[in-house]
């Protein structure tokens, strides 16, 4: 079963033009001009449920446009929307029931209230009954170890212990989908850690479908295997993390530490990124020289220590920004 269908989607917005200089009480009876902006254009995905996408893009792209079309908040221009085999223009009410967003930005909770009051509020919400509320709270807490802070005022709580709650509190009416924009932003490199294994935990003992748009890469290289990136409204590779690296990491970064320095310059296929001493950084072409063929230029002998690593998947996502390329 498909968790969410989109076909030729499209959202167009006016916005008005600013007027250059002072137009005085002439302002009153001119009419003011509109330019219209395509933030989404012509988009088609198709998402599996118990599946865990990717939707990234850089700044300005159309993600917040499309998640306020999935979720409901906007209305599109053109296309078809299916979540859950719901169309959330005409059914936002009932879609609320089967999806749960949350964003890093944006609080959802009653900082003045516990993280336990807040889940009472929104299983009542739900139209939860007290028993299942009480039990739901009870499997959550234990599933996101919230046992030591479940009682303390939110606004008492740190960034990462918040983080938690949202997605609990997300979680209390058992959605289907689940949006999370941006869930590891600000967050120290150990609670993000904690977080993505509390996702991908939720992910395998619920089968929640997780929607998931993040600037940060960790995000998606240890959370999706497949990757939706779009720029300017449009999308420019829909792919699954495995292909995105096969066919851009042809690169290797070998860091070498040698005893006396070895001259690389004039090898094809190998790049000098660094060298200083017996310290050598070099970007070998892997479609120009095997990896083999490239350490064998080294003496062992002359080794010291060495390190082989893939360009960083970080480096590969700002080319495709940047380049718009598509992958056939």
């Amino acid at each position: 079963m498909k968790a969410i269908q989109v076909k030729n989607l499209s959202k167009t917005f006016k916005v008005k033009v600013k007027e250059k200089g002072f137009r005085g009480s002439m302002s009153s009876i001119i009419k003011p001009r509109y330019k219209s902006i395509l933030a989404v254009d012509n988009i088609s995905f198709e998402v599996e449920q118990g599946e865990i996408l990717a939707f990234i893009g850089p700044n300005g792209a159309g993600k917040s446009t499309t998640i306020k079309m999935l979720t409901g908040i906007l209305y599109p221009n053109n296309g078809e929307v299916s979540v859950m085999n719901i169309n959330p223009c005409a059914k936002r009410k009932q879609l609320a029931y089967k999806i749960g967003t949350v964003f890093g930005q944006k609080e959802q909770l009653w900082t003045h209230l516990t993280p336990y009051d807040n889940f009472k509020f929104f299983g009542a919400i739900y139209d939860l009954a007290d028993t299942v509320i009480e039990e739901r709270i009870n499997e959550l807490k234990k599933t996101f170890e919230l046992e030591e802070f479940i009682n303390t005022p939110v606004r008492n709580l740190s960034l990462g212990q918040r983080i938690r709650c949202e997605i609990v509190a997300s979680l209390i009416h058992k959605p289907e989908v689940l949006f999370l924009d941006e869930p590891t932003i600000g967050l120290d490199p150990v609670v993000k850690e904690n977080i993505r294994e509390l996702i991908k935990k939720m992910n395998r003992e619920y089968q929640t479908t997780v929607f998931l748009t993040s600037h940060d890469v960790g995000d998606i290289e240890k959370l999706c295997k497949r990757i939706i990136i779009v720029n300017h409204g449009r999308i420019v590779l829909d792919d699954s993390m495995e292909h995105l690296k096969y066919h851009y990491l042809n690169k290797k970064i070998v860091e070498v530490k040698m005893k006396e320095t070895v001259d690389f310059t004039a090898e094809e296929g190998i790049t000098v990124l660094k060298s200083k001493g017996g310290n050598l950084k070099l970007a070998i072409d892997t479609t120009k020289k095997k990896i083999n063929d490239a350490l064998r230029l080294i003496d062992a002998d002359n080794m010291i220590d060495i390190n082989i690593s893939n360009v960083p998947l970080e480096n590969i996502i700002t080319e495709i920004y940047r380049e718009n390329k598509v992958l056939l």
